[in-house]
């Protein structure tokens, strides 16, 4: 089993990213409303206001994904659909995708 973690800057991607992991069968994936830390820090800590010279007044809104992945294939057919969806992650502002190995799950039978 893994757990996917999305950190997606472009808002206009959730609903499509949505729609390919309720397509894969992923129903219980938490979505998570987030700031990026340097946005948080230039408006909310004031020794670190003179960051907002480089990253603008306007504060960065991000979607961060949690999903518990226990099918084979499933990046395979994941990176397949963003591709039709024309979601390229290795593109700039886009957002970033992890995959991390876990090694035990507690959850209640379904």
């Amino acid at each position: 089993m893994e757990l996917m973690v999305i950190v997606l800057n472009k808002e206009e991607y959730l609903e499509p990213i949505l729609s390919i992991l309720a397509e894969l069968e992923i129903s219980d994936a938490i979505i998570q409303d987030g700031e990026r830390l340097g946005d948080y820090l230039a408006h909310e800590v004031p020794i670190f206001a003179g960051l907002r010279q480089m990253i603008g007044e306007k504060r960065a809104a991000c979607k961060t994904i949690l999903a518990l992945i226990d099918q084979k294939d499933f990046l395979a057919q994941f990176n397949k659909l963003l591709t039709e969806e024309k979601i390229d992650f290795t593109q700039e502002g886009v957002g970033s995708i992890a995959i991390v190995a876990v090694n035990k799950v507690i959850k209640s039978k379904e």
